[in-house]
């Protein structure tokens, strides 16, 4: 029976690769010069401080710029709020998230169900979640309908089996 997983990752070499490339950016564009602003990798955050909000907006625009160029998601990215930190300066926090929560599964299960596929099953499986069906066309059809949904996470399709 044909099947295929969803899945939702994030490449970690890509991340900072585009982290270390808006550091540099930063190092060197005049517009942030004395302004104190650094960018850094820490896990699966990052942390960005400047002198002023304003500043931080441009740091933030700097980094999903390289992102983007680097073909990672801005959906994988959930930004904190805005703090303040110490010698009047702002610090603001933005998580990676990686894998597929158990409300998104459900919501993407649910999602799933209602297209009205006969003999399509999907059940989640750890942080991914396995979609069989009797027909591939039905399989690339929900892949097709999960690609233009907008479910708030970067979704992935692997192991297409026949």
């Amino acid at each position: 029976m044909p099947s295929f997983d969803v899945v939702s990752q994030v490449d970690a070499q890509e991340v900072r690769n585009a982290v270390d490339q808006a550091a540099r950016e930063v190092g060197t564009r005049f517009d942030f010069k004395g302004t104190d602003s650094s960018i850094e990798l820490n896990g699966l955050e990052i942390v960005m401080r400047s002198i002023t909000e304003d500043r931080l907006n441009a740091l933030r625009q700097v980094l999903e710029e390289k992102l983007v160029k680097r073909k990672v998601s801005l959906k994988a990215l959930s930004y904190g709020k805005v703090e303040d930190a110490a010698g009047g300066t702002v610090r603001q926090v933005a998580t990676l998230t990686a894998g597929i929560s158990s409300d998104k599964a459900k919501q993407i299960n649910t999602f799933i169900k209602n297209l009205g596929l006969k003999g399509l099953q999907s059940q989640t499986q750890g942080d991914q979640i396995r979609v069989t069906g009797k027909k591939r066309d039905d399989l690339q059809s929900v892949i097709a309908s999960l690609r233009e949904a907008d479910l708030g996470i970067p979704l992935q399709f692997e192991n297409f089996r026949d």
